[in-house]
C-alpha cells in the first residue's frame, strides 16, 4: 500500500510530547521526512533517535517557538537540508491554571498570547515563503474548540486560540491561489500532557481526585469523554493529506460535540 507522504517534507512544532510526539510518529510512519521542533531539548532529541532507529529521517531543533530568531533559522534549515517544505504542523502550545478572567495576571496572558499565537504566526511567516517558491503546500495549525466558543475559566488560552483561528482564515484567503492550503484543527480535551496538568490544577484546587478533576473537566462534552491522541493525530493525516486538497480556511472541531451545542 502506498504511503500518503513518502518523501514528503513535514514541519511539526511542539513535536516532543502529546499531540505532535504521535503525529511525528504517525507522519513519519506514512513515509514523511521529519523537521521537529519543542522547547524542550532532552525530550525532543530522545524522541528524534527514537524515529530515526525506526529508519525515519529527521532533523530536530529546540528553542521557543515565541522567538523569531530561532523559529526562522529552523525553517532555513529545512529549506538548506530538504529544499522543501510541503506540510507544517504548527501545534506548540500551552494552557494557564483554569480561573476567572480578573484573577489571571497579565503575565499569563502575554505568555499564552505569546506562544499560542504569536508562535503560529511567526511559523507561518517563514513557511509561506517556501511553500510559495515550491507552488504547492499545506499548513494546520492546532487551534482548539476554546478558539470557536467562549471558555469560561481559560480566558487567555481562549483568546489566542481565537487568534489562531482567524491567523488561519486571514493566510488562507491570501494563499488560496497559490496552491497552499491552511487549516486548523479545534480539539476539546484529549489525553495530553497539557491537559494532564489541567487536571491536576483543577484537583488541587477542588481536592478532587484526578478521575473526579477529569469528569468535572468533561462534563460539557455531549460524549462524556476525552478524546484519544490518535483520534486527533488521524485527523491531522486527512487533513494534510493529498487525497484533500479542496478544503482551506477551516476550523475543524473535534470535540466531543462540545461546540454543537
Amino acid at each position: 500500500m502506498d504511503k500518503r507522504y513518502k518523501d514528503q517534507v513535514v514541519m511539526i512544532t511542539g513535536a516532543a510530547s502529546g499531540f505532535g510526539k504521535r503525529a511525528a510518529e504517525m507522519f513519519a510512519a506514512e513515509g514523511a521526512r521529519l523537521a521537529l521542533s519543542d522547547i524542550s531539548t532532552e525530550a525532543l532529541e530522545a524522541h528524534a533517535e527514537t524515529l530515526r532507529a525506526k529508519g525515519a529521517e529527521v532533523t530536530a531543533d529546540a528553542f521557543d517557538v515565541s522567538e523569531e530568531a530561532p523559529l526562522k533559522a529552523h525553517i532555513a534549515r529545512i529549506s538548506e537540508t530538504y529544499g522543501r517544505l510541503d506540510v507544517a504542523i504548527n501545534n506548540a502550545g500551552m494552557g494557564h491554571e483554569p480561573a476567572p478572567l480578573h484573577m489571571l495576571t497579565a503575565e499569563d496572558f502575554d505568555r499564552n498570547i505569546a506562544v499560542n499565537a504569536r508562535g503560529v504566526f511567526l511559523g507561518m511567516k517563514y513557511q509561506i515563503p517556501l511553500m510559495r517558491a515550491a507552488g504547492q503546500g499545506a499548513i494546520l495549525n492546532v487551534a482548539s474548540a476554546a478558539g470557536l466558543v467562549g471558555s469560561g475559566n481559560l480566558s487567555a488560552y481562549s483568546a489566542a486560540k481565537h487568534a489562531v483561528v482567524g491567523l488561519t482564515r486571514a493566510a488562507a484567503d491570501e494563499n488560496a491561489r497559490k496552491n497552499i492550503r491552511v487549516n486548523a484543527l479545534c480539539p476539546s480535551f484529549a489525553s495530553t500532557p497539557l491537559v494532564d496538568d489541567m487536571t491536576n490544577m483543577v484537583s488541587a484546587r477542588t481536592g478532587l481526585d484526578s478521575e473526579g478533576a477529569a469528569r468535572q473537566i468533561t462534563a460539557r462534552i455531549p460524549m462524556g469523554r476525552m478524546a484519544s491522541t490518535d483520534e486527533i493525530v488521524q485527523a491531522m493525516l486527512w487533513i494534510c493529506s493529498p487525497e484533500n486538497t479542496f478544503m482551506t480556511g477551516q476550523a475543524v472541531a473535534l470535540d466531543g460535540g462540545l461546540t454543537a451545542v
